[in-house]
């Protein structure tokens, strides 16, 4: 496998993460939506700062820059390689670096979750409702879309296990699978710590929005 292709893959995963979407969308707004709820550019503090549509188009602008390119890497690009799911993780994993670390915004962006929803869908494509199924049970059950995510994100390198153990590069899945895992909670750190102390937001809780700062 050459170290060049797969540093190129990284460099474009994320410079196309990089895509501020939320971060358009509240401006738009006339807002930064970074500077609300939980300062995050991503989906869920799209929902609370600009509304539903705001949040939905946040949603699938996140969730596009993903499957989009991953489904070019798997029929157009590497279709017949057998490094083509290990070169679509790793290019899905850059794409939610840039999306949490987008070099625009300062590396202020937001958690990677509807990211992680597009390269997962493109990779398998029997993971979506499976994954939609339990997100929604999680999250119906305790109102916290935070914890929703965070059981997404266990259920990754378990799927790869289960789906890919025939892979050729099979432990390298299992290792970049991982990382999405560990993102997702180094991430959510902050709401972790609000979960345990029952102090986490719940679902269709919006914020209020100090019209002085977003006229600025």
């Amino acid at each position: 496998m050459n170290a060049w292709l797969v540093i190129c893959i990284i460099i474009v995963g994320y410079f196309i993460g990089s895509i501020p979407f939320g971060y358009i969308i509240g401006k738009i707004n006339h807002i930064d939506i970074r500077n609300y709820g939980s300062g995050s550019s991503g989906t869920t503090n799209a929902f609370r700062t600009v509304g539903r549509l705001g949040g939905i188009l946040t949603f699938v602008g996140d969730y596009l820059k993903a499957f989009i390119p991953i489904m070019l890497i798997r029929y157009v690009i590497f279709p017949d390689e057998p490094y083509m799911h290990l070169f679509m993780l790793i290019f899905g994993f850059a794409c939610v670096l840039g999306h949490n670390f987008p070099v625009w915004l300062k590396f202020k962006g937001g958690k990677g979750i509807a990211v992680t929803a597009g390269v997962c869908s493109g990779l398998d494509f029997l993971i979506i409702p499976f994954g939609v199924v339990l997100f929604a049970i999680v999250v119906l059950i305790s109102k916290y879309v935070s914890l929703g995510s965070l059981c997404i994100s266990i259920v990754i390198p378990i799927w790869i296990f289960i789906r890919m153990s025939d892979d050729a590069y099979f432990p390298w899945l299992i290792v970049v699978s991982f990382l999405y895992t560990l993102s997702a909670f180094i991430m959510h750190r902050k709401n972790i710590k609000r979960l345990i102390h029952g102090e986490e937001n719940k679902i269709g809780q919006r914020v209020k929005i100090d019209k002085n700062i977003t006229e600025k």
